[in-house]
C-alpha cells in the first residue's frame, strides 16, 4: 500500500478517464493521463496526455506532450510533441515543439512551433588569411 501511495504522490501513476465518464472542470495531474471519456473544462498535466478514439475534450490543454486519437476542441500548448493520429480531429490553435500528423487526421487552426535551444550554436565561417 505504502509503495501504491508513493506512485501517486510522485505522479508515476497512470490516470485513466474511461468511456462512458464525463466531467465538467478542469483536471489537472502530475503523471501521464488517458482519456477516453468526455471532459469539459482544461486539462493540464506535466507529462503525456492521450485523448483514446472514443475521447472528447472542450476546453484548453497544457502538457509536456499529447497524442490525439479522437475530437478535440481546444488551445493546446505542449513543450515537446503533439502527435495527431488519423482518426483525430482537432479544432484549436496549437503551440508545440514538435508536430506528427498522420494522414486522415482532421485539424482546424493555426501552429506555432517553439523554437528549439541549440546547446551548440554553429559559429559562421570566417576565413583568415596569413599574412
Amino acid at each position: 500500500m505504502a509503495k501504491l501511495y508513493e506512485e501517486e504522490a510522485t505522479g508515476a501513476a497512470v490516470n485513466v478517464i474511461s468511456a462512458g465518464t464525463m466531467i465538467t472542470g478542469d483536471v489537472v495531474c502530475n503523471g501521464d493521463l488517458r482519456i477516453d471519456g468526455n471532459i469539459k473544462g482544461n486539462v493540464r498535466s506535466r507529462a503525456k496526455v492521450i485523448v483514446g478514439q472514443r475521447g472528447v475534450i472542450d476546453g484548453d490543454i497544457n502538457c509536456g506532450s499529447i497524442e490525439i486519437e479522437g475530437n478535440v476542441k481546444a488551445n493546446i500548448t505542449v513543450s515537446d510533441l503533439l502527435s495527431m493520429k488519423s482518426t483525430s480531429n482537432l479544432v484549436g490553435n496549437i503551440t508545440v515543439g514538435k508536430l506528427a500528423i498522420e494522414p486522415g487526421a482532421n485539424f482546424a487552426g493555426q501552429c506555432t512551433m517553439q523554437a528549439s535551444k541549440v546547446q551548440n550554436p554553429v559559429q559562421p565561417h570566417t576565413e583568415v588569411k596569413a599574412q
